[in-house]
């Protein structure tokens, strides 16, 4: 079942959005070569804790953490490993979900590990950029095809990457994962049409190569926890954030910085227009 939600009900997931961006916005300084996976955990977890907040992810499904940690080729769902150390060149994805007072919010960024490499700075770019594409048309009126579409277009057909299809964003509120599923492929026109009070996250995960991913296992035995990384190997990216639907447009609930989102968002627009996609 799909709830739309009310004006005081999208200002309690924007308060929750606000804790999560405190995170996003500490690792901005915090995350370094010699720096290990858990460490993000730590941070993620006090901060959220000492804001008066929950993090969701911890305990949902045998989760035992509040953060997942990817990095390079891995996917989504990644555990913050004590012995996964950052190293110069990474590219590590850190993925967070927050309740305050009953309310979500559910957002993850890229970051680079100290100067990567002209290829990994790319794929970060446009994967950054087709985040903004699908929320430029997360419109009242607009279908969710027309959000998958353009992520797909802008990020295998001009980029020639891999737009993971086995993964998708998803309705949020009042739970971490509610319906509808919001594919980050599709075709224009077609789907679920976007109502006014509907909340969703859009979070392409973006490989080098492949779209395909496949199940990998952590090493711990004490630990059975599967994760998914690149069938080929090729390193992926993601950016997700919270969003809802309203009469005066998208509204992001997770931003961490409003002028970088109407640069990306007036980017995403004008982009859209160009190739006839935005209605």
């Amino acid at each position: 079942m799909i709830t739309l939600k009310s004006e005081r009900e999208i200002e309690g997931m924007r308060e929750s959005g606000k804790i999560l961006a405190g995170v996003h916005l500490g690792l901005r300084d915090m995350i370094k070569p010699g720096i290990s996976a858990y460490s993000i955990e730590e941070f993620a977890n006090d901060y959220i804790v000492s804001h008066g907040a929950v993090p969701s992810e911890k305990g949902f499904e045998g989760y035992k953490y509040a953060t997942c940690v990817d990095v390079n080729d891995e996917v989504a769902h990644g555990t913050p490993r004590k012995d996964l150390i950052l190293k110069e060149g990474d590219l590590v994805k850190v993925d967070m979900t927050v309740s305050y007072k009953g309310y979500q919010s559910d957002s993850c960024w890229s970051y680079a590990v100290g100067s990567v490499s002209q290829e990994t700075s790319d794929l970060m770019e446009v994967t950054k950029k087709s985040l903004y594409l699908g929320i430029a048309q997360s419109i009242e009126g607009n279908r969710l095809g027309d959000i998958g579409y353009a992520i797909q277009h802008y990020t295998e057909d001009e980029h020639g990457y891999g737009d993971v299809r086995e993964l998708c964003g998803h309705g949020i509120q009042p739970t971490m994962h509610e319906q509808p599923d919001v594919l980050h492929y599709g075709e224009p026109g077609k789907g679920l049409r976007l109502k006014n009070g509907m909340t969703i996250t859009i979070e392409p995960m973006i490989n080098e190569g492949t779209w395909e991913i496949v199940d990998r296992s952590l090493k711990d035995p004490n630990d059975d926890w599967i994760y998914y990384a690149s069938a080929d190997g090729s390193w992926s990216a993601q950016y997700e954030h919270t969003l809802a639907i309203t009469e005066d447009g998208p509204k992001i609930l997770t931003s961490q910085d409003a002028a970088e989102d109407e640069k990306y968002l007036s980017w995403a627009r004008k982009y859209l227009k160009e190739h006839n996609q935005m209605k």
